[in-house]
């Protein structure tokens, strides 16, 4: 057995090495590609992407991808793809780009950072996982409809735990639509110059966020209340746990 081991270990830890090279050296050429974080507004739009037919969408659909990976607010790819697109395109485009990103950090933190990670930080993780486990997909929408929170950090936090990629990624896409079209219309109101759509825009912000926060405390009070029913449980003795 130890002779398989190292017969075919090196063959292992060099293909890994190829991977994980071949990866960082195809990152940092899609970083050399895109715009800074500031290079990507309405200037930027009105050169590359407004009146580009399909090549601008493909490329801004591309360019929101890459940045909403490397931190970029979904919330700034939403305006500007209102501003670009109009309202209905728009929040489509941005939600499209940023589920894409989603399921992009997550896998590569599955893949790559997950073992690392469990292993410096088990007790975060277990209670990341102990949120998530339950109502996944429920939950998700919730933390999507928060208006505070990293989405980058987020992603790449549940890459980490044991949740299914489905209900999360899809998850994500469904809480993702409101502020995607709250900000895709504000980024029309910018091009029409419309107050009132402008007024709206804030307005529904606030009722989304409202809402997010209020199913959010409802989902950790009725996990505090399944914590409690357990430490019950288990301090009964045993002649009432039958009953």
């Amino acid at each position: 057995m130890k002779a398989v081991v190292s017969k075919y270990a090196p063959k292992s830890a060099i293909r890994n090495l190829t991977v994980v090279l071949l990866v960082l050296f195809a990152a940092s050429e899609l970083l050399n590609q895109l715009p800074a974080l500031t290079g990507f507004d309405q200037t930027w739009i009105d050169a590359h992407t407004r009146n580009n037919g399909v090549t601008g969408t493909v490329l801004f659909l591309a360019i929101a991808t890459g940045l909403l990976s490397v931190g970029m607010p979904r919330q700034v790819v939403a305006f500007l793809a209102g501003y670009a697109f109009g309202f209905t395109e728009g929040f489509i485009y941005a939600t499209l780009a940023a589920t894409i990103s989603c399921a992009c950090c997550f896998t590569v933190s599955r893949l790559w950072a997950r073992r690392w990670v469990n292993n410096r930080y088990p007790s975060k993780i277990a209670k990341i996982n102990g949120f998530l486990q339950k109502h996944c997909f429920l939950k998700t929408i919730v933390i999507r409809l928060l208006p505070i929170g990293n989405n980058l950090l987020t992603n790449l936090a549940a890459g980490v735990t044991t949740v299914k990629p489905a209900p999360f990624i899809f998850g994500s896409a469904i809480g993702y639509i409101p502020q995607m079209m709250i900000f895709s219309l504000m980024g029309k109101g910018v091009v029409v110059q419309s107050s009132w759509k402008m007024a709206l825009s804030v307005g529904l912000l606030c009722l989304s966020a409202l809402l997010g926060v209020y199913l959010y405390r409802q989902f950790k009070a009725g996990t505090n209340l399944d914590d409690s029913d357990k430490t019950v449980t288990t301090t009964l003795p045993s002649g009432l746990e039958k009953q």
